[in-house]
């Protein structure tokens, strides 16, 4: 049941005085994101974004900046977090293009975890299940090479390739498959592809 709150009082583009192109500026000088990190939702996965800052150099959590009246108004982390079943790109696309258009991005990171719950079923299963389980027919809802992992290589290739010929993704940003082991909590570069164009596999760990 709804209250009696004025929730538009929270939303800026409400606001009397709104300026959309004002307010996006301000945007981007409270929050200096610098990187978009896209990982599963398993628990067993929250070290990632700390291992990804550690990586490239980003700053994560970092600490809460409280205006003159005590009001949160921006944050010192240039890290951002998108967190999705399997760490799979299709379901960040948009958030990478508000990302972009509120802060401006440099680098974009798909992460797929060891023991992946998405490892542990197929599309075909999936959309078998949900038309005996809930009597509805999913198999058009979404591509079926991102709806679980088979393998990790193929799936961050396609991943990362998805992000690149999305039109809501800058040319210039950067963007990288990473595989982390959730036992050895370590990261593994598997696909590489910058603005400079450079593609392709690469190894290491840290």
């Amino acid at each position: 049941m709804m209250t009696e709150h004025n929730f538009d009082a929270y939303a800026f583009s409400r606001q009397p005085d709104y300026d959309e192109s004002l307010t996006r500026a301000e945007f981007a000088k409270a929050v200096p994101l610098k990187t978009v990190v896209i990982y599963c939702y398993d628990p067993r996965a929250v070290g990632i974004p700390q291992a990804v800052a550690a990586e490239l150099g980003d700053e994560f959590p970092g600490q809460i900046v409280l205006d003159g009246h005590g009001n949160k108004a921006a944050s010192t982390a240039n890290l951002f977090e998108v967190v999705v079943a399997g760490g799979r790109a299709v379901d960040a696309l948009r958030s990478v293009t508000v990302a972009q258009h509120l802060f401006g991005i440099e680098n974009v990171v798909v992460v797929h975890h060891s023991h992946c719950g998405a490892t542990s079923f197929t599309a075909e299963g999936i959309n078998r299940a949900y038309r005996h389980e809930h009597g509805v027919d999913i198999s058009g809802l979404y591509p079926p090479e991102s709806v679980c992992i088979s393998d990790y290589a193929e799936s961050l290739q396609h991943d990362v390739s998805l992000l690149r010929a999305s039109a809501g993704t800058p040319h210039s940003v950067n963007i990288y498959g990473y595989f982390y082991d959730i036992d050895k909590e370590q990261l593994t570069k598997v696909v590489e592809d910058t603005a400079a164009g450079n593609t392709g596999a690469a190894g290491g760990a840290r």
